[in-house]
């Protein structure tokens, strides 16, 4: 990475102690401010990680900081990351980077006008699982892919979350608030979706938090299907089939991703997380492991006391910051991120309308991570 980054957070709630504490991880990132419209959180916050807490406008006006991550709620996606590129600054988005494919196009267009580099979550499939998945398909280890499935499969959030009424809106669901991670994944393997067909239902019309907290014992209503069947064709001629409920106790579905070439098949994990195991067959025979490379990306650190799991959720903004330097497009892009929010919609209006919904937008596939980007990137 030829020059740092300064770096400002917007949206001070819990998903920000995860990219304070990973920024230091990456060479040349250093998270100088933070701000949220709740001035308390900003200020806790910069207490704890040692940065300066600013308001929104003041954070924006900020000529020191050149790139801000924006992790404020879901409807405020886009009007924020608007705000940052019009303040000249680069960009980076939590999911969904907008709730509507329209909006997503126009934070697309407003970057490239200004000149500016635009990037959204997920960045899970830069991660060891992800980039193995790839580098296999790209030398053919199955073959050309003709099909394929994706679960993602529970009872909501009401269980376990303190505040899980926006899960339940629109905007959220499982296709807005996990889907990211699997239609992501998909693309950054199989390049852009042509079409889906799909169906949809809301199985519950309230939700009771059973979770500890203030909600506890309240019913929330529910206002977005939280049932989704869908059929996702590729321009490269693959259809994969996307399960995606919280309408689900239990469900016998053990690999969240599989893959289904001319040659062999393949498993894929938890598009949720940077590791993971692939596996893959030749032909009908038993599947093989993959061989585990990337580890700088796939092994467990997460949490630092006791490590469970791969985390890396600032290598996006990592790539953003080295794709700025060099003149390139990001990896976890605007672009990758505004056709998988084009998908959600479409799949959302195939099945509300009951039709075939072609996509408007297209996008190219994120070049592989290597070994040599992963150096470069790492402190």
């Amino acid at each position: 990475m030829a020059r740092g980054a300064r770096i400002g957070i917007i949206g001070c709630g819990n998903i920000s102690d995860t990219y304070f504490t990973l920024a230091p991880l990456f060479k040349g990132l250093k998270i100088v401010a933070c701000a949220d419209i709740k001035s308390p959180l900003a200020r806790a916050k910069a207490e704890t990680y040692g940065v300066t807490a600013l308001t929104v406008d003041g954070l924006l006006k900020n000529d020191e900081i050149d790139t801000v991550i924006n992790l404020t709620i879901p409807d405020a996606h886009y009007e924020v990351t608007r705000a940052i590129l019009s303040s000249g600054k680069h960009a980076y988005s939590e999911k969904p980077m907008a709730l509507n494919a329209a909006d997503a196009r126009k934070l697309v267009a407003e970057a490239d006008r200004r000149g500016l580099k635009l990037g959204g979550a997920p960045d899970t499939f830069l991660g060891a699982g992800g980039q193995i998945a790839r580098r296999l398909i790209d030398k053919g280890a199955i073959g050309a892919v003709v099909g394929g499935s994706a679960y993602v499969m529970s009872h909501g959030m009401e269980h376990w979350h303190p505040n899980p009424g926006f899960f339940f809106r629109p905007g959220a669901g499982p296709v807005f608030d996990v889907g990211p991670y699997y239609i992501t994944t998909l693309v950054s393997l199989l390049g852009p979706v042509k079409s889906v067909v799909a169906l949809a239902k809301k199985s519950f019309p309230t939700r009771l938090v059973t979770a500890e907290g203030p909600m506890k014992g309240k019913s929330i209503k529910v206002t977005t299907p939280t049932t989704i069947n869908a059929v996702m064709e590729f321009a490269s001629g693959a259809q994969v089939t996307l399960g995606a409920s919280w309408d689900v106790w239990k469900h016998g579905h053990p690999n969240p991703i599989e893959l289904y070439g001319e040659e062999g098949s393949m498993l894929l994990p938890d598009p949720n997380f940077f590791g993971g195991i692939v596996a893959y067959s030749a032909k009908g025979g038993d599947y093989a492991q993959a061989d585990g490379a990337l580890e700088a990306f796939g092994a467990p650190n997460w949490p630092a006391a006791a490590p469970r799991q791969a985390n890396f959720r600032m290598l996006g903004v990592a790539d953003l910051v080295d794709a700025a330097n060099r003149n390139r497009e990001p990896r976890a892009s605007g672009r990758l991120a505004s056709h998988v929010v084009d998908v959600m919609e479409s799949i959302l209006t195939a099945a509300a309308e009951r039709r075939h919904v072609k996509l408007r937008t297209t996008v190219e596939r994120p070049a592989p991570l290597t070994a040599a980007d992963a150096k470069r990137l790492l402190a």
